[in-house]
């Protein structure tokens, strides 16, 4: 039986396409939305830093419906779903729900609460951790030490807990790397919280005497 290539080729060309071309159209739908999940994340956490929690909850409400249209766009495609576009914005929404609730002093959320993977978890729990330092500067800028001791605390309790994962980066997602950022902003926090509280006892002590 001779083959006949150009009808075989012609056969593999539309199978291809047909099994990349909703592939491809479900990518550039994920990675626009991606994008835009990146953004709310971001807008909620600024909200937060304003005290203004009911913006940001009603903007983290869009961010959890637009991270379960990824989820949905993606189910047929668990490929793309662990793409490095998809993890980092997966990323930004534990990051901006972790920020808020630390912030608050609420319970934190579980990877399974958010459904997101651990990587993308433990990444975000990271980046949140630094995202306090935002906070306890403004805490010490308003006078409030102990609420600044409390978050330096939250930092500390972090970055020992994800210190304990030795694991490769194709692993953990780049989670090395982040670990080593949130100690130099730990390091640099702890420094700016001591001599401010330094300055308060020895302002406290000119006071009184």
């Amino acid at each position: 039986m001779t083959l006949d290539l150009d009808a075989w080729l012609d056969g593999l060309a539309e199978v291809v396409q047909e099994d990349w071309r909703p592939r491809n159209a479900a990518r550039d739908q994920v990675l626009n939305q991606s994008r835009e999940l990146i953004r709310l994340c971001s807008q909620a956490i600024r909200a937060g830093h304003r005290e203004e929690w009911e913006s940001a909850q009603s903007i983290l409400a869009e961010a959890d419906a637009m991270a379960h249209q990824i989820r949905v766009a993606l189910e047929p495609y668990p490929d793309l779903f662990y793409a490095g576009y998809t993890q980092d914005a997966l990323k930004e929404l534990v990051e901006a729900h972790l920020t808020l609730v630390l912030v608050a002093n609420r319970t934190l959320p579980s990877p399974t609460d958010l459904a997101v993977p651990y990587a993308a978890y433990l990444n975000g729990l990271c980046e949140a951790a630094s995202e306090l330092r935002r906070r306890c500067l403004d805490c010490m800028r308003q006078g409030q030490m102990a609420e600044a001791e409390r978050l330096l605390a939250i930092m500390d309790s972090v970055y020992e807990v994800l210190m304990s994962f030795d694991y490769p980066d194709a692993l953990t997602g780049g989670l090395r790397h982040r670990v080593d950022q949130l100690r130099a902003v730990l390091e640099r926090t702890r420094g700016d919280l001591t001599n401010g509280l330094q300055m308060q006892r020895l302002l406290e002590a000119l006071q009184q005497g």
